[in-house]
């Protein structure tokens, strides 16, 4: 019998902000894209892309516990995260209910860097690119206004499965990789936290 993917634990800003005021606030693991986490991070957060996560999970979960907030640009790729990481036996894991962007609309303090756009304003911008030419050539040429509608389907796939295959493409982009992440060095700087 196969069960439903469990819903992981949110923390609202409010709430983290008051953990992380105490001193004694959890790890925090962004799992964005190295370039999004350079653009804007929360402070003392470590960058594991969701594909580097899934693919170290297990040694990620030695150095992991329930306190551990997994944080995105909204809040779907740190759940997805999250679930990787409780098949691995992780099961307790919270994730920061909208991301990056509820943290920064509370008043939450970030790191800025070099400002890049996010990956879903990225996705936006090609899909809208690929309905609007289709549909403008598509009007001289027969039948390529069909590409709009197989961009339309992709993006009603990804949103009821809460995946992007073109967010995942745009992510292997080289402005959006920048520094490659070091799965030796977030594990020491896990391995340091009292």
């Amino acid at each position: 019998m196969t069960t439903a993917p469990r819903t992981p634990a949110e923390l609202d800003a409010a709430a983290l902000r008051a953990l992380a005021e105490d001193g004694s606030g959890p790890r925090l693991l962004d799992v964005r894209t190295p370039g999004e986490f350079h653009a804007v991070h929360l402070p003392g957060a470590h960058n594991v892309p969701l594909d580097v996560l899934r693919e170290h999970r297990a040694e990620l979960r030695h150095h992991l516990d329930e306190d551990t907030v997994l944080i995105c640009r909204s809040g779907a790729r740190a759940a997805q995260a999250a679930q990787a990481l409780s098949e691995a036996g992780l099961p307790h894991l919270r994730v920061l209910r909208g991301g990056v962007a509820a943290w920064e609309a509370a008043g939450g303090p970030v790191t800025r860097g070099p400002a890049r756009w996010e990956l879903e304003r990225q996705v936006r911008l090609v899909a809208g690119s690929l309905v609007l030419v289709s549909g403008l050539v598509g009007l001289a040429v027969p039948g390529v206004g069909l590409i709009g509608t197989a961009v339309g389907a992709g993006l009603t796939f990804a949103a009821v499965t809460n995946t992007c295959a073109m967010g995942l493409l745009l992510a292997k982009l080289p402005y959006n990789r920048g520094p490659r992440t070091d799965i030796g060095s977030v594990i020491a700087a896990l391995r340091s936290r009292p």
